[in-house]
C-alpha cells in the first residue's frame, strides 16, 4: 500500500488521535465504525485496551470510499 498523502490545506481530513477496534494491526485504513476519536493522544493510550482489540492510534480522515463508506488512514501506532 502507498504512503498516505496528508493534504496540510484539507478542511475536512485531519489528523486525530484516535481508539481504533481490530483483530488485525497490520490494516491501514478502518471503517468509521470502528474508530472513536479521541481529545488528545494521552486519552487515546489511556482509553486502549489491547485485550480486547481496542488500540491507540493517529489517523487521518475521514476519506470517503469508493464502496460508500468513510474511512480513517493509520498514520501511525501510538
Amino acid at each position: 500500500m502507498q504512503p498516505i498523502v496528508i493534504d496540510p490545506a484539507s478542511t475536512s481530513l485531519a489528523r486525530h488521535p484516535a481508539l481504533v477496534l481490530t483483530r488485525r494491526r497490520s490494516r491501514k485504513r478502518f471503517p468509521e465504525g470502528c474508530v472513536t476519536l479521541m481529545e488528545t493522544e494521552a486519552d487515546a493510550i489511556s482509553g486502549a485496551q489491547p485485550d480486547k482489540d481496542l488500540y491507540a492510534a493517529l489517523v487521518y480522515g475521514p476519506s470517503p470510499s469508493s464502496e460508500g463508506l468513510r474511512l480513517f488512514y493509520l498514520v501511525r501506532w501510538l
